[in-house]
């Protein structure tokens, strides 16, 4: 699925795009720490908001006394979950998740806001009105495991209108399940734990707004705010202001990955200025940004397969945690919809799930891994292969399907490559459990995952590019989150203007519609594609203008190192800045912007694959003191086209942080009492750092078969994954264990603890 229906989506030559170390636009002021993110805020005559929190993990707020906290020198404001200001403000309801009041008096979980929130002169005065608060708490009885939400007398937790009881039940079944079972020569029946992880973002969520008034965006106040999720109309909605009375100032954001909730301090803040008349900021701490990045499932899967290997039929039941009120359910029941089993020929598959709410917490949209269920295949085409003797790669090349359905048993270009790169490159040797033992006693393990690499495709974008003395701008309002799209889109506009480097700017303003960040891997390969196409228009604009200086036609001219040159002469050239003198009374004036999204990708139509990825793992198990090393990662990935190459490397590695901190370290861990978080910290939830994590090996594949620009997919959240490590422990030890593995749990897998 090339790019064939973009501009120039078949060039061969490339001067610009995935070029390594190219300098970012905004890793300068990353570098140096000038970038500003929303809770660097600091404006004169700045007031400060703290939200009460709950030290239960359910529980009822009946009432409050603020009259000690109200009295207090240097309190402002303090308003409660009854003020009607306050009652009016809605918030969530994307994905399927119900709205929520923006602040009521129930908790959902500990430390969740609830019923108050205070403003004073000072953080620590806003801390010491807190302290005078008297709360009358109905403390609840919460539910800490989603397998307790399932029994007849739990209690009924709130926000889950469409539920019975706490239970949302989803199915996603096709084929004839009994039909396939008979065909099997062999059944294997397993079960694992996907645990919950945090996202943590680095960067904590806050916000400061203050209102003022500009005669320019017509009557009325305008609202001014850092730090708030990207765009305006979330501000504009909540608020019922027209969006450009909204100046939404969110250029970094900082380490974000698939999460854009918006939290509560993001979202009040204009409130709270309205009522006071000066500028307000709120602010998490580190502390409270331990959200679900993946939420905890329980499956239990029962596959058929033929000697050959073939796999004839799955079946999936699966309880998941379906988070507290206004949790998305992206990574639960939606991502039924996208299997991993749709990848294999196998056309009998049945999967259950049963989503429970708790009282645990809030999944805002999802985490690293994608798709969820998605190791359920690498566990058993690992154990199919234990069965039957044969090489696990063999397992999964016999049973993935062709490029275009099930039913197409056609070789799948892209998934051959990157198995045969990622052989090659780890020198692939799989042996069976417990038989290979390294030098120094330890037994090795090794594992092997492919999955695709799609392109998410639920965005549309609009895109700019602009002409200006010389250079080619972008407008965008960002933000920066991590992935630096935008650097990526910059590289695509160098290279179809025939633009130096230096000469393209990325240039921030918060009314920019663009913003290249939606979807996962469409924020670089779909709004490239969308750029591309504007720097189509805009380079026949910058042609026809140099036509006549140069007495030559457009379609004779062309553009290099910032240039409008002859094709047959070229030495007759002219510099871009030429086009616009300052006597030209259309100085800045030349512009294009296209609207729309490259066509549907593979991914999202559904049993059809393109561009594929694959990966292996190796370990070594000490089984005396039950630790774990991983010895290195092999990744072979072919996202198509590579369009920032820099980018895609650090998305690799970051990837593979992930994978050994989710099987080796992190865990969030409760207090099975009262539901009390026991690890939001960084000694207690332990996330690997640069110096923990396995060397990363990889092979760079360029198929051209994706469908955005030049033929790009992307990496994504596809190569994360939360088994392969302990796929590889398996093989080392004979023993299977649920992540995080470590010593503690693998001294007692092999009976020694």
């Amino acid at each position: 699925m090339a790019d064939l229906a973009g501009y120039n989506g078949q060039r061969t030559e490339f001067k610009v795009v995935g070029k390594p170390n190219l300098p970012g636009k905004l890793s300068y002021n990353l570098a140096t720490g000038k970038a500003k993110f929303g809770t660097d805020s600091q404006v004169p005559n700045m007031l400060h908001a703290k939200f009460l929190r709950s030290p239960y993990a359910y529980a009822v707020v009946k009432s409050v006394d603020i009259g000690k906290a109200k009295a207090l020198p240097g309190v402002v404001d303090i308003l409660t979950w009854d003020d009607p200001e306050l009652r009016a403000l809605n918030v969530g309801g994307g994905m399927g998740s119900a709205p929520t009041p923006l602040l009521d008096n129930i908790a959902d979980q500990e430390d969740a806001e609830v019923a108050v929130v205070v403003v004073a002169e000072s953080e620590d005065l806003c801390d010491e009105a807190l302290r005078l608060i008297k709360v009358d708490w109905d403390v609840k009885t919460p539910i800490l495991d989603p397998r307790d939400g399932m029994k007849p007398e739990a209690p009924i937790l709130p926000g889950h209108p469409n539920a019975k009881g706490n239970i949302v039940a989803a199915d996603n079944n096709e084929g004839d399940l009994e039909a396939g079972f008979k065909q099997a020569d062999h059944i294997i029946e397993f079960d694992f734990e996907l645990p919950a992880y945090a996202s943590h973002i680095p960067n904590p969520s806050g916000s400061m707004a203050y209102w003022y008034a500009d005669d320019t965006s017509g009557e009325g106040q305008n609202i001014w705010v850092e730090g708030a999720p990207q765009g305006a109309g979330q501000i504009a909605a909540l608020y019922n202001q027209p969006p450009d009375k909204v100046n939404q100032v969110t250029l970094y954001q900082g380490g974000k990955y698939c999460d854009w909730g918006f939290r509560k301090s993001q979202l009040i803040t204009p409130l709270l200025a309205r009522r006071t008349g000066r500028p307000v900021r709120c602010l998490n701490t580190r502390g409270n940004m331990y959200d679900f990045g993946i939420c905890q499932w329980f499956v239990h899967v029962k596959v058929g397969f033929k000697n050959d290997a073939l796999i004839t039929a799955v079946q999936l039941n699966m309880v998941a945690d379906n988070g507290c009120r206004g949790s998305m359910p992206f990574g639960t029941i939606i991502d039924l919809n996208n299997t991993p089993w749709f990848s294999t020929r196998c056309e009998n598959v049945y999967q259950h799930m049963d989503a429970i709410s708790t009282n645990r917490g809030k999944m805002y949209l999802s985490g690293q891994h994608c798709l969820f269920g998605w190791d359920s295949l690498t566990i058993a085409e690992q154990m199919i292969a234990e069965v039957l003797g044969m090489d696990v790669i063999d397992v999964a090349t016999r049973n993935i399907h062709g490029p275009e359905a099930q039913n197409d048993y056609s070789p799948l270009p892209s998934y051959d490559a990157c198995v045969a790169a990622g052989k090659k490159l780890g020198n692939w040797k799989y042996h069976r459990p417990g038989e290979k033992k390294l030098p120094d006693g330890r037994m090795h393990g090794i594992a092997f995952r492919y999955q695709m690499c799609p392109r998410h495709a639920i965005s549309d974008y609009s895109g700019t590019v602009q002409l200006r003395a010389g250079k080619v701008y972008i407008p965008t309002q960002g933000p920066c989150t991590g992935i630096y799209a935008a650097d990526a889109v910059a590289m695509v506009v160098a290279e179809e203007m025939g633009a130096r480097w230096e000469d393209v700017v990325l240039e921030y303003d918060n009314k920019a519609p663009f913003t290249p960040v939606g979807g996962g891997s469409d924020g670089t390969t779909a709004s490239a594609w969308v750029i591309k196409e504007a720097c189509k228009l805009l380079r026949q604009q910058v042609l026809e203008r140099a036509a006549p200086i140069l007495k030559a036609k457009p379609e004779d001219l062309d553009t290099q190192d910032s240039t409008i040159y002859v094709k047959s002469n070229p030495s007759q050239s002219i510099p871009f800045s030429r086009l616009q003198s300052p006597s030209d009374n259309t100085r800045g004036a030349i512009g294009a912007t296209y609207n729309g999204r490259p066509p549907q990708s593979a991914w999202m139509l559904r049993k059809k694959l393109d561009t594929m990825n694959m990966q292996i793992c190796e370990v070594a198990v000490d089984t005396e003191t039950g630790e774990v090393e991983v010895l290195r990662h092999v990744v072979a990935a072919d996202p198509g086209k590579i369009i920032r190459r820099t980018s895609l490397e650090s998305q690799i590695h970051q990837v593979m942080m992930f994978t050994d901190g989710s099987q080796l370290s992190e865990e969030i861990v409760w207090d099975k009492a009262t539901g009390v978080r026991l690890s939001s910290n960084v000694w207690d939830y332990r996330k690997p750092t640069m110096l923990d994590i396995a060397p990363t090996e990889m092979d760079l594949l360029e198929t051209r078969a994706g469908n955005a620009a030049y033929g790009a997919n992307g990496i994504s959240h596809s190569l994360a994954n939360t088994h392969i490590v302990v796929c590889a422990i398996q093989n080392a030890i004979g023993k299977w264990v649920d992540p995080p593995a470590t010593p503690d749990k693998v001294l007692r897998a092999l009976g020694k603890a």
